[in-house]
């Protein structure tokens, strides 16, 4: 190639690294057209109009729609809308917002189930009542049976539906599935779906879950732009249908009450839509074509607003010029405008007495600033699309924190109303494991044989079996091992590396939840005064004021300060406590130890009238083998039942076990108290 041919040549390559196959020869430009436009086309290749309706994997039924069959279901209405003009963005066209999320394999490890539970959550409907699911033909759909249906699909589809007026409509489930009446004609299939109407918010708004599967039983594939705008363009039909036209003073007034609004609006969009280089220039004679015909004096009643919110500002007479990150800023306003409404309804259906100035809110992100003690009193969807829920927790410290992010199986075993404490998981420190690992190393190297020599020697060090402490240990080397921590040179040596605690750490920090939270009472404070058991209430009074050094007089502080001196009024009548002359309060010796056993011993008998089975009460070097039934939480702790057909065991709860239920299991306790598991059937006689 000569110097004046390298300006006008223009390569052309194909896909990198891609040589092709012998089996599937690279395609001309023409066979590829045809392919495309075979693929696009609403009928099969080579069949005409005298075809056989039916389909040859499904005799006797008709052949299913292939509408849009290159992009997915609802192509070609999409396709047909983007070329003639979406209605909805046409003006008179009823607005409705539509937010929708494909999640993979939902059926799997029971997030489907924990999404339709928590959108039926009480305080949803019209009247304050737990959401009702409902479906195409039912009032009251079977959630358990459309979790079946779609336990094997390969996606999920999540929307929300949310008509701006629909509290001007007649009938929102009747509008639901309209829709999705109308989603059936132009996706060719029928669909699997379920629903619920909210009206805890301001807008009234439609949770609408479809499962991932067509009525053939293959994977339901949607065209993006039909999920993107076709939902919304069926839905905007519907809403203008029944309500009429947007009429001029009505939009009006719509836009009028934008103009105060510490969220990202339409007029935000219109003025975006005119800046240049962030500048508007808003003087008398300059063009107002752009921004979505909204007038002058609507525009500078805004920036006139975002002035006093420190997002605009006027450089001179009629020019503004507007903050670069406006519109991330104003979203994110509206986000904690709408997380503040969420804990003012939280505390409000506590009680009149319990709402609290705005000023006590203290939102966080998904790892807390510092750890938090006090009550749980809402959990809602972070993101009502998804599966993650955020907590609402009144302090001891006199605050209202709000802390996303958590999975629903964190707080499964939790109950609205309990006393929890949340910190970050990076708080917890180096694993015990770790320390032990790293203290028998020599120069780097771990030697299993060795480790487990010292501890045969030196019996009372060791808490537990010294055998199956080393299979824990290698097992926790294996799993560094496989994150890239430490090195392996054979079964008895392991290498470990300089910073071997810091890199351990983040390696859990990294896989664990970003924010932990810890049960301290499944009892509220007014049982706790009145329990029998060892309570968190018991636990701060003996600790006495360096254990209350968190605690502020308001809120919900205060609370427990009332609580906790009603409970040394009550510990004092039963003989647990008294009073020097000098005013001091003496606690009985052990007493927090001589409570537990004594609600133990109480809740044992109690049960085992109830079952009609035989308590067995576990002490150390003995096992105990059943089915793990779940934890009973009691005031002093949780316990684990164990049960077979004859007896039953109360052990100290453990997490881990926690994915274990309705399990067969073996737990074991060493002289010390240290506890041992094993999941599945004993080869025992039973406890």
């Amino acid at each position: 190639m000569n110097r004046d041919d390298e300006t006008g040549f223009r390569p052309q390559p194909g896909r990198i690294r891609s040589k092709g196959t012998a089996g599937r020869p690279r395609l001309s430009f023409l066979s590829a057209v045809r392919k495309q436009v075979r693929a696009q086309s609403l009928a099969p290749s080579g069949k005409g109009k005298g075809s056989s309706p039916s389909s040859p994997r499904h005799p006797g039924r008709a052949a299913p729609s292939r509408r849009g069959i290159g992009r997915g279901r609802g192509a070609s209405f999409a396709r047909a809308r983007s070329l003639s003009g979406w209605k909805h963005r046409q003006p008179g066209a009823r607005r409705v917002t539509v937010k929708a999320r494909i999640v993979r394999h939902a059926g799997k490890g029971g997030g489907a189930a924990a999404h339709l539970r928590y959108i039926q959550r009480d305080g949803t409907s019209r009247d304050g009542a737990r959401g009702i699911l409902y479906g195409a033909e039912t009032d009251r759909a079977d959630a358990p049976a459309f979790l079946e249906r779609g336990t094997d699909d390969r996606h999920q589809f999540r929307m929300i539906v949310s008509p701006e007026d629909a509290d001007r409509m007649s009938d929102l489930t009747g509008f639901t599935r309209d829709l999705m009446r109308q989603m059936e004609a132009d996706l060719g299939t029928k669909l699997d779906w379920v629903a619920v109407n909210h009206h805890n918010t301001a807008h009234p708004h439609v949770h609408v879950v479809v499962n991932g599967r067509d009525d053939l039983g293959e994977n339901l594939v949607i065209d993006g732009t039909y999920i993107g705008q076709g939902i919304r363009e069926r839905a905007s039909e519907l809403a203008t249908l029944e309500l009429g036209p947007v009429t001029e003073i009505e939009q009006r007034r719509k836009l009028e009450a934008e103009v105060s609004q510490d969220r990202f609006t339409r007029l935000d969009r219109a003025l975006l839509e005119q800046a240049q280089d962030g500048m508007i220039d808003m003087r008398p004679g300059v063009d107002m074509a752009a921004g979505n015909g909204v007038d002058r004096s609507l525009r500078l009643s805004r920036l006139a607003k975002l002035e006093r919110m420190g997002l605009a500002s006027q450089t001179e007479p009629g020019r503004w010029e507007l903050d670069e990150h406006l519109e991330d800023r104003l979203r994110a306003l509206g986000e904690q405008g709408d997380i503040t409404k969420q804990m003012h309804r939280a505390l409000k259906a506590r009680g009149p007495d319990q709402v609290r100035d705005p000023g006590s809110f203290r939102l966080h992100g998904e790892t807390p600033d510092a750890p938090i003690v006090g009550r749980l009193i809402d959990r809602h969807l972070t993101d009502e699309l998804g599966e993650k829920l955020s907590l609402v927790v009144d302090g001891i410290d006199g605050r209202v924190h709000h802390v996303p992010g958590f999975d629903p199986a964190q707080v499964a075993d939790i109950r609205n109303g309990a006393i929890v404490a949340i910190g970050s998981a990076r708080e917890r420190g180096p694993r015990p494991s770790d320390r032990a690992i790293l203290a028998h190393a020599e120069d780097g190297l771990y030697r299993v044989s060795a480790h487990l020599e010292r501890m045969r020697l030196e019996p009372w060090t060791v808490k537990g079996d010294p055998e199956e402490l080393m299979k824990g240990y290698v097992r926790r080397l294996e799993a560094l091992r496989r994150g890239g921590i430490v090195e392996r040179q054979d079964a008895d040596r392991w290498r470990l590396p300089e910073d071997f605690q810091q890199r351990a750490a983040a390696y859990d920090a990294a896989r664990s939840p970003k924010a932990t939270i810890r049960l301290l009472s499944s009892l509220d404070l007014e049982a706790q005064i009145g329990s029998d058991g060892a309570t968190w209430l018991d636990r701060r009074l003996v600790a006495g004021r360096d254990g209350d050094r968190d605690r502020a007089e308001a809120g919900f502080g205060r609370e427990v300060g009332e609580a906790m001196s009603r409970r040394q009024d009550r510990l004092m009548e039963r003989g647990d406590a008294v009073r020097d002359p000098d005013g001091a309060i003496r606690y009985r010796r052990n007493l927090l130890a001589t409570l537990e056993a004594r609600e133990v011993e109480h809740v044992g008998q109690a049960m085992a009238e109830r079952k009609g089975l035989s308590w067995h009460r576990m002490g150390p070097f003995e096992s105990v083998s059943g089915t793990l039934s779940g934890p009973v939480h009691l005031a002093s702790a949780s316990y684990a039942l164990i049960e077979n057909a004859h007896e039953f065991a109360l052990v100290p709860w453990r997490p881990e076990i926690g994915r274990h239920r309705q399990k067969d299991i073996t737990m074991s306790m060493s002289e010390d108290g240290a506890l041992s598991w094993e999941i599945g059937r004993s080869r025992g006689l039973g406890l």
